[in-house]
């Protein structure tokens, strides 16, 4: 008989919580890594969470809270007094002690702060002080600098005394007098130099470094572009301020394409799946008052037809097939939109082109699909004037759609609104109201004169 394997951590734990037996439970907790304890407490309903995170070590506090959503870590937090979070967060990297302190009330932010050493401060300060979402809010100020005139061997001393690299370390930096970055080396280079060589004769003395200022997403882009696994990150007058890594990146590469997807349904990208019944219909409230405003223009425009679709049943059978088509026409050119956005790919030089393309394509599957439903209604209505209806009404709602998938992304940029969060439903209302229009209009100009 083939040995079981045994329950996945989330089931094992939870049997042991419901059965009391906490000490094992514990025992496997203290066993597990920081990230996966983690996701266990992500994946648990309020209750269980609470019972698990007492159970934690109280050493991987901080490496716990670090990993955790911004909501959810809000909600641990809020079970935690100063002290305890002040504790938690003792040996934090700079940048995730400042992710984790953003979302602290101002007392146990204070608290915090006036735990930690005078060095530990004014570092995590500076952090703080650079804005929501940009390079200087999620470097690290850990760094190892050289000079450009010690040789190699002084380097290598100076090292080992050290005893012990930030994390991440791939490249040491090299400043002047003024701590201005004038270039880096990497570890792999430094390892294979002569001894006597100066740390100038072996440096790259182009180094390409970030400015603090530089949108997180745009660093990300970076690091996928060129393949970095480091970054330095430097002010105006080019003094070195800190290092992003790869593993910073990566969190922000995640965060991105949870934000996209969760915005499309108006959700937000940290909210916490197991949140309370209250607070989760709060938030999803605003985005269905917003629907249903345009599930209203929709219906306005069906409503001044009202008397031709008393009229003509037939209608009210067809004229769900219109829009239903813009929009996941809308929705497909929307998306590619977005996406190219996201990855730097679209800007002023190329908007015109994309826009041109996307109604060719929109021309092109509106003559396709025009004629198909044009034959379809012909032959199972047997009447070749609705089946023109309808086939125009397609034909100007996938164009329509082609341009509003173009137009929308690219006008809320501009207005410094996220098409991911909004977008959705601007297209959803342009291709229904568009789309009832021509269809109920055509119908009205034409088939009024006819019977059916």
């Amino acid at each position: 008989m083939a040995e079981e394997k045994a329950p996945p951590a989330f089931e094992q734990i939870s049997t042991l919580l419901a059965r009391g037996k906490f000490v094992r439970a514990r025992e496997l907790l203290h066993a597990m890594d920081p990230a996966d304890v983690a996701h266990l407490l992500e994946s648990s309903p309020p209750k269980a969470r609470l019972a698990l995170w007492q159970l934690v070590d109280p050493d991987q506090e901080g490496d716990i809270l670090d990993e955790l959503s911004e909501d959810v870590q809000r909600g641990i937090l809020k079970l935690m007094d100063a002290d305890k979070v002040a504790a938690a967060t003792e040996g934090m990297e700079t940048d995730d002690l400042a992710y984790v302190l953003r979302g602290l009330p101002d007392e146990v932010y204070r608290k915090v702060l006036k735990a930690m050493d005078t060095q530990d401060r004014s570092r995590l300060e500076q952090v703080l002080s650079y804005a929501d979402d940009s390079a200087g809010a999620i470097m690290n100020t850990d760094t190892v600098t050289l000079r450009p005139d010690v040789t190699v061997d002084v380097v290598m001393r100076y090292l080992r005394r050290r005893g012990e690299l930030p994390k991440g370390t791939d490249s040491l930096y090299v400043v002047n007098k003024a701590d201005k970055l004038v270039g880096e080396v990497p570890l792999s280079v430094l390892v294979t130099a002569a001894p006597t060589d100066k740390v100038r004769e072996v440096m790259d003395a182009e180094p390409e470094p970030v400015h603090y200022t530089m949108a997180e997403t745009d660093v990300a882009q970076l690091f996928a572009r060129y393949d970095w696994y480091s970054a330095p990150v430097v002010d105006d007058e080019g003094h070195l301020l800190g290092r992003i890594t790869v593993d910073d990146v990566v969190d922000i590469i995640r965060e991105d394409a949870s934000h996209s997807m969760m915005s499309m349904a108006g959700l937000d990208d940290e909210e916490d799946t197991f949140a309370p019944v209250l607070k989760s219909t709060g938030r999803r409230t605003l985005w269905l008052g917003v629907n249903l405003l345009t599930a209203l223009a929709a219906a306005a425009v069906s409503n001044l037809f009202e008397d031709t679709l008393a009229q003509l049943a037939t209608l009210a059978v067809l004229m769900t097939i219109v829009p239903s088509m813009g929009g996941i026409a809308g929705s497909q050119t929307l998306t590619l939109v977005i996406r190219g956005m996201a990855l730097g790919h679209i800007g002023t030089q190329n908007a015109r082109f994309l826009f041109t393309k996307e109604m060719a394509i929109g021309l092109l599957n509106g003559l396709i699909w025009a004629g198909l439903i044009a034959l379809i209604v012909g032959i199972w209505k047997e009447d070749m004037t609705l089946a023109a209806i309808i086939a125009f009404a397609m034909g100007i709602n996938l164009i329509a759609a082609a341009a509003a998938g173009v137009v929308v992304p690219l006008v809320m940029k501009k207005f410094s609104i996220d098409p991911a969060l909004a977008g959705g439903v601007v297209l959803t209302t342009v291709t229904d109201v568009v789309g009832l229009f021509a269809f109920l209009g055509s119908a009205t100009l034409l088939l009024t004169q006819h019977s059916l």
